[in-house]
């Protein structure tokens, strides 16, 4: 099940998350994009945890929503509109709901990387986030239906997929973003958006 205080308590460790990988993703991000993407992480969840902290959220979905808003209005550059646009997508596939079963919460994830995927017009191979959560969405979604398994067990598959997508990025050709313009000189490096996308998951299985 997720309810508000595992939502809350998954969004919040993400500022946590992204202050200790702040130098480590601009250092992916200066090698092929912009050299800002671990602060604009930083920057944005940390800005999200005040919010929740100021206005704590009565909903799963007014949780979600205070996170879409604050990233978009504080992140700069694509990461901005793109998290803000899958957690946007995520709340509303979640509205009225206070305890989601795994295969909503799957279907939710589903209903936000169709928004990334609208928003950013990639796909699976392109060198973006997306390498990360298309393959680790439609793992979710499978596993969610088996019977007796729990949601430890689905999110450790989830992860591990979501881990292997982002080495899959190393020798991809960017197709989109800043990255693009590098042409074949972008392949044999990791890319950020991936790589941020894998710690957002991988802080889902330690906190639902």
């Amino acid at each position: 099940m997720l309810t508000l205080e595992s939502t809350v308590k998954w969004i919040k460790s993400l500022q946590q998350v992204y202050a200790e990988h702040k130098d480590y993703l601009t250092q992916l991000d200066s090698d092929i994009g912009d050299a800002d993407h671990g602060i604009n992480m930083d920057r944005g969840f940390t800005m999200v945890s005040k919010e929740l902290d100021n206005q704590p959220p009565k909903s799963i979905y007014t949780a979600l929503m205070t996170t879409s808003r604050t990233l978009i209005k504080t992140i700069g550059g694509a990461s901005g509109p793109l998290y803000g646009t899958f957690f946007l997508e995520l709340a509303k596939a979640l509205k009225g709901i206070d305890e989601a079963t795994l295969p909503e919460v799957a279907d939710a994830f589903k209903a936000g990387v169709d928004g990334v995927i609208k928003r950013g017009k990639a796909s699976l191979g392109d060198k973006t986030m997306l390498d990360v959560l298309l393959p680790a969405v439609e793992t979710m979604q499978k596993n969610s239906q088996e019977e007796g398994v729990t949601n430890s067990e689905v999110m450790r598959e989830v992860v591990a997929v979501a881990e292997k997508g982002v080495e899959n990025t190393i020798e991809m050709v960017a197709k989109k973003g800043r990255a693009s313009y590098l042409g074949e000189r972008s392949r044999g490096h990791q890319d950020p958006g991936a790589t941020s996308s894998y710690y957002m998951l991988k802080a889902a299985l330690g906190n639902w």
